[in-house]
């Protein structure tokens, strides 16, 4: 029986999609009438490793949800400190999130502290076992971080064969929920009104932190296509840059594609996300490689037909024909998608979206948290 939950991992102030999950999750296990709060950084990075322009938010603190920020991800003190504390409070169970090898030493060494009481269990949600952009030290961080767990949830495939390389200890797959913050949907009447943007345009949307592995250089190639340049569509890009903007920069200029780019690469707060989405006719995740995506979700929030590229659990997500395409990560075949996601139209995916989203809910992700406590 769990009565008491605590979740080390990113929460406010820190802004973006963990932080978000995390909240959600500590509501959905709250509706179930268990105590649950976030144990989060006091610092998460150092600034210098951070790509980002801030890792805060200007948006105020949840008032729905406890949250303690007080975990310094450089400074071991501050790990027996906060690992002692929790030990003394006995949570009976600590959901921790991993997702870069960087926070292994302090993540590790919480939870090991942590579960010597012999009463806390330890379970980590893992977004990526390996990380997307390789460093030195990084499979020696994660094997010292798998012994700090009694076990693993993943959210795809992927991951869960990756958490084998590591570790045998029990692993259960549940999907990414839906994220339910960002508030309803608004016509795409209403949507391009307050950006601006003509009711007639063919919009696609690539959202999210710019990344290599994500992608958007193919995209914009892709955009080069003289089929999509002859159709008029134009490539929206919501999301602030985590590598030099300057090369993805000159590839628009030497693609001669200016005019059919939208840029807002500035972070977004949660309350303007639904204008960008719903102005969008199709959402496109250009992947070169992936675990699972917090796009997808935002998708289907909004039911906004996507197309994902076949690397990682992409696909597994969105049915091929049914609520998108699935392509192989190549401009070519991305310009073929794009163009059956016009030929077909937003009306022919819309049932399929509403029938699969009801697969990713919070309450099926909490029951299994406490399905895999059972099971330790």
């Amino acid at each position: 029986m769990v009565s008491s939950i605590v979740i080390i991992g990113p929460g406010w102030p820190l802004r973006g999609g963990l932080s978000a999950f995390d909240e959600q999750l500590v509501r959905t296990f709250k509706d179930k009438n268990i105590k649950a709060r976030i144990e989060t950084f006091s610092l998460q990075y150092p600034s210098f490793l951070f790509p980002g322009t801030s890792q805060y938010t200007n948006e105020p603190a949840p008032k729905d949800v406890n949250i303690y920020a007080g975990i310094n991800s450089i400074n071991p003190f501050n790990w027996l400190r906060i690992g002692l504390k929790l030990r003394k409070e006995k949570p009976d169970l600590i959901i921790v999130r991993y997702w870069i090898p960087f926070l292994a030493p302090c993540l590790g060494t919480i939870c090991k502290i942590a579960k010597s009481n012999k009463h806390t269990k330890v379970i980590a949600i893992v977004d990526n076992m390996i990380p997307h952009e390789k460093r030195i030290g990084d499979e020696i961080f994660t094997k010292y971080f798998s012994t700090s767990v009694d076990g693993f949830l993943t959210m795809s495939d992927k991951v869960t064969k990756d958490v084998k390389l590591y570790s045998t200890k029990p692993t259960l797959l549940s999907p990414h929920p839906i994220f339910k913050h960002f508030g309803e949907s608004i016509s795409k009447e209403d949507a391009r009104k307050a950006l601006g943007i003509d009711y007639n345009d063919k919009i696609i949307l690539f959202f999210g932190f710019i990344r290599q592995y994500k992608g958007l250089d193919i995209l914009l190639k892709a955009m080069a296509v003289n089929e999509i340049k002859e159709a008029g569509i134009k490539l929206m890009i919501v999301g602030e840059f985590y590598e030099d903007a300057q090369p993805y920069h000159d590839l628009i200029k030497s693609l001669g594609i200016e005019t059919s780019v939208i840029l807002h690469t500035q972070f977004l707060p949660d309350i303007d996300v639904k204008k960008y989405v719903c102005s969008a006719d199709f959402m496109i995740q250009p992947y070169k490689h992936a675990t699972q995506s917090g796009v997808t979700p935002l998708a289907y929030h909004f039911e906004i037909p996507m197309l994902v590229t076949n690397v990682g659990a992409l696909a597994d997500t969105v049915p091929d024909g049914k609520v998108g395409v699935v392509v192989e990560p190549n401009e070519m075949d991305i310009a073929t998608g794009i163009q059956i996601l016009y030929q077909n139209g937003t009306e022919y995916y819309l049932n399929n979206i509403k029938d699969e989203k009801k697969k990713y809910s919070w309450e099926q992700m909490a029951n299994n948290f406490l399905i895999l406590h059972q099971q330790l």
